[in-house]
């Protein structure tokens, strides 16, 4: 039970674009095509989980026996930076389509700080090695959730009648808005 509730306070009850509104670049950034918004969050969802478990370990069997635990911060911050470029190595490669759709946002994944936020959060927490792996997976799930729905709905207002002054990026913060205060019926959830 307590693995399920780490992974849906992750996902809905502590999302980090709408509760700790971290990751507002990459969201307000590649959600305008839901095409994009999967792609990074699969990506995201990806650098998370390799950054977080690596920066565990790195931390427990690295920095604690020798201790250096307040070097947890660069550490983490060079482990984040060095995954990064392997993932962004990994899509240009395989998917040079996808690598394009991205841009600039792929290698901003290094200074997303919902990536450092996560494995820092993990070591805050004191979490196991498998509460890890599953707040690993249920915070950059919702990550991915929230560009999917916000992407989705994005695409949809291009279609709409919406007032000059509203078009673009004014009308996406109040519809992200909107989204963050309906998240918040899932506060009580657990």
């Amino acid at each position: 039970m307590n693995l399920f509730t780490i992974f849906i306070s992750g996902m809905l009850i502590n999302n980090v674009i709408l509760a700790k509104f971290l990751g507002m670049c990459p969201f307000m950034g590649v959600s305008t095509k839901l095409s994009s918004a999967i792609g990074m969050g699969i990506a995201v969802i990806f650098v998370i989980l390799g950054a977080s478990v690596f920066s565990w370990v790195l931390y427990y069997f690295v920095l604690v026996p020798a201790h250096l635990e307040y070097m947890k911060l660069i550490c983490f911050i060079l482990l984040i930076a060095s995954f990064v470029q392997f993932v962004e190595m990994f899509i240009k490669k395989q998917s040079p389509s996808l690598y394009k759709s991205l841009g600039i946002f792929l290698p901003l994944i290094t200074t997303n700080c919902a990536v450092l936020y996560v494995a820092l959060d993990n070591i805050t927490q004191k979490y196991t090695f498998i509460e890890t792996v599953v707040n690993s997976i249920g915070v950059p799930a919702g990550f991915m959730l929230m560009l999917v729905i916000f992407a989705t709905i994005r695409e949809h207002l291009d279609g709409c009648d919406i007032p000059a002054a509203f078009k673009g990026n004014p009308i996406a913060l109040i519809v992200a808005a909107i989204m963050a205060i309906a998240f918040q019926a899932f506060a009580g959830l657990v």
